[in-house]
């Protein structure tokens, strides 16, 4: 009976760190992923190297604690993959390479699990999708259509500029979002402050005055004193409400998607999701209808990767639509989500058959027009910092040196 490659690659490969002599006498050291120090021992005296020691590599003191698989991984795996395939390197090798050369540890073990399904016969999508958490079906799709086209590394350099263009894209989004939550954010800390530990100070100089305060002046130290008395009220709230919305926003799918929709309304943000929608849209479908994926297979995937659920909404009734005949364009303009250039673009796609080519500009023009609108946030939001920051400030000053100046104009 002829013996299986299965029970061969089901043997754990450890790592192992080496020292030894190399044929021109100099010392040299390294690591190497082997079932045992015996076979590390014999692939390098096939290299010249006479062995002085062989150890485990001892495991971290906290092990994986605190280690997660980050989208730059997979981005970074994916890249590096393509290039070893396109030059040549087989994919077992391939794969054995980048686990020795992978530091996160998790991402390590995981590469190391596809590569041993892999030497045991099953594809290398198949092989994938047993980690769906880290490689989704849009990207399973798009490695299954380039083992059976038989262009593994074309499809996956596409698949590395997708998540480069992709990740760009988040990376833009959250900085429009992140630059205005700092500032309301250093805005509150700031007036938290002057109210608890400036205001006071004030307060008790006032008490010496014996004369009625102004009402303005009133009203910050009364302000000022419910701080000095709830301030941990005040802060354990926001942070509760802050992360309870969170996990609110993660297990309700009805209150992300009223937030979608909301934010798509939003002044100058409503125009950034809805540019980041339409771009993470043409940019999937091309890469993935470029790769082979066919349309209606393709569209389910996309769906998910605009990163809006009102969008996805969208995608999956122009799903049902393309799946019954009619024209992508036809189904794009009935949802009214999609820009009138965008449809116009993908209906002279379709009509000359180049769809994955104007799909392709479509997200290169968004994603520049992504760059612009943040730009011009980015440079709206300066001045009114300021503006804000000032505003605050100078109110306070003033209710503090109202009285002072009252009683001026007495004497």
């Amino acid at each position: 009976m002829a013996r299986t490659p299965v029970k061969a690659a089901s043997v754990q490969e450890l790592t192992f760190l080496w020292e030894g002599v190399d044929k021109r006498g100099k010392r040299v050291k390294g690591e190497l992923n082997a079932p045992s120090d015996a076979i590390v021992k014999g692939e390098l005296r096939k290299q010249g190297i006479v062995v002085g020691k062989v150890k485990k590599k001892p495991k971290p003191l906290l092990g994986n604690f605190g280690q997660k698989i980050t989208s730059r991984d997979r981005m970074l795996f994916t890249r590096q993959l393509a290039t070893m395939l396109n030059s040549g390197v087989p994919v077992v090798q391939s794969l054995d390479m980048l686990v020795s050369g992978t530091k996160n540890l998790k991402f390590k073990e995981l590469i190391r699990e596809v590569k041993t399904d892999v030497e045991s016969g099953l594809p290398l999508a198949t092989a994938l999708g047993k980690h769906p958490l880290h490689f989704d079906n849009l990207y399973c799709n798009l490695v299954n259509a380039g083992e059976e086209a038989g262009v593994l590394d074309g499809i996956l350099n596409k698949i590395a500029i997708y998540q480069e263009k992709s990740e760009s894209i988040k990376a833009k989004v959250k900085k429009a979002l992140l630059y205005p939550t700092i500032v309301l954010v250093v805005a509150f800390i700031v007036t938290a402050f002057i109210m608890i530990f400036v205001i006071p100070q004030f307060e008790s100089l006032f008490k010496g005055f014996g004369a009625d305060l102004p009402a303005f002046t009133r009203l910050v130290v009364d302000i000022s004193q419910f701080f000095q008395e709830w301030w941990w009220a005040i802060f354990g709230s926001i942070i509760g409400t802050f992360v309870g919305l969170i996990e609110y926003h993660k297990r309700s799918r009805a209150f992300r998607e009223l937030l979608d929709r909301v934010s798509l309304k939003l002044p100058i943000l409503g125009d950034i999701f809805s540019l980041s929608a339409n771009a993470r849209f043409a940019r999937t479908l091309a890469t993935m209808f470029g790769g082979g994926v066919p349309l209606v297979e393709a569209m389910r995937s996309v769906a998910g990767a605009t990163g809006n659920i009102v969008y996805e909404r969208a995608v999956l009734e122009m799903r049902d639509a393309v799946s019954s005949g009619q024209q992508l364009n036809f189904s794009m303009r009935q949802t009214t989500l999609f820009p009138d250039m965008v449809v116009q673009m993908v209906a002279i796609g379709e009509e000359a058959g180049s769809l994955s080519d104007m799909l392709t500009k479509v997200a290169d023009f968004y994603e520049e027009e992504l760059d612009n609108k943040i730009g011009m946030l980015t440079t709206l939001i300066e001045p009114l910092v300021m503006a804000l920051l000032a505003g605050i400030v100078g109110s306070l000053v003033i209710a503090m040196y109202l009285p002072i100046f009252k009683m001026g104009s007495v004497v």
